[in-house]
């Protein structure tokens, strides 16, 4: 199939590129499936399932495994977080929220191994922003 691209508009090439796209994604599909096919057919004859042929491995080599998680959305409890590497926007977003601390998001068991001033820190800020609070308030009624 020779196309000659040389005498083509830029509407025409870009046309010739999405209907490209759609064939490639089209034939992609259908290797997949081919290979699905194959597979199932090899393990039909085999007797083993994939499971057994791939088993499940406990991550890359030397590593300990997952972590088991330590917080829990309390609006979705379906979203947790082992408190590990970036937080996550639900968490940073509770604990903005007055009245709550990471402590309460702690599920049932877990511990935090936070020094013991950043709890210190933590109330220290709090009560700033109280006073900070209050004596704006008193500033607007004088």
């Amino acid at each position: 199939m020779a196309l000659n691209l040389d005498n083509l508009s830029h509407q025409e090439l870009q046309a010739v590129i999405k209907e490209a796209q759609s064939h490639m994604k089209s034939a992609h599909s259908n290797l997949i499936q081919d290979v699905k096919k194959k597979i199932d057919a090899l393990l039909d004859i085999s007797g083993l399932t994939l499971a057994e042929v791939y088993p499940a491995r406990g991550g890359k080599k030397g590593s300990t495994g997952s972590v088991a998680p330590k917080y829990r959305n309390p609006t979705d409890p379906s979203k947790t977080w082992s408190g590990r590497g970036k937080q996550p926007l639900w968490f940073a977003d509770a604990v903005k929220k007055r009245g709550v601390t990471a402590e309460s998001l702690l599920i049932d068991g877990a511990t935090t191994k936070a020094p013991a001033n950043a709890a210190k820190k933590a109330v220290k800020k709090t009560t700033k922003k109280a006073v900070k609070k209050t004596a704006t308030k008193k500033t607007a009624k004088a």
